[in-house]
C-alpha cells in the first residue's frame, strides 16, 4: 500500500511538471527595443537601427503607450493566424512520373 501511493505520488508530479513545462512553452515571450518612429492606427513602427524597423499590431488589450520618438520596449509572443500545408515531398528513391507531351497518344 505504501509503495503504490509513493508510485501515485512520483507520477502526479511528473504529471504536474510536464504541464507547467508545456503552458509556460505556450506562452514564451520576446522583447524588441528602439525607438518609436510611428504610432497611429492600431500600429507602432520601431526602429532599432537604419536596418532593423519592425512593426505591431496593437489591440484594446495591449497595455502601455508610446509617443513618437521614446525609447520603448515591446514585449510580444508569436501567434500563429493561420497554417496553410502541402503534401510531403515523395521519397527520394521514388521518380516522379514524366508529363505526358503535348499531343502524344492521339490519333488522326
Amino acid at each position: 500500500m505504501k509503495r503504490l501511493l509513493c508510485v501515485m505520488g512520483v507520477v502526479l508530479l511528473a504529471l504536474g511538471i510536464g504541464y507547467d513545462i508545456g503552458v509556460h512553452a505556450a506562452s514564451k515571450t520576446y522583447q524588441f527595443t528602439g525607438v518609436v518612429k510611428a504610432s497611429d492606427g492600431g500600429q507602432l513602427t520601431v526602429e532599432k537601427s537604419a536596418k532593423e524597423v519592425w512593426t505591431f499590431d496593437t489591440g484594446k488589450d495591449t497595455k502601455g503607450t508610446a509617443k513618437v520618438g521614446d525609447k520603448v520596449t515591446v514585449y510580444y509572443t508569436m501567434m500563429a493566424t493561420q497554417i496553410e500545408s502541402k503534401p510531403a515531398a515523395a521519397a527520394s528513391g521514388a521518380k516522379p512520373a514524366a508529363p505526358a507531351a503535348a499531343g502524344a497518344g492521339k490519333k488522326k
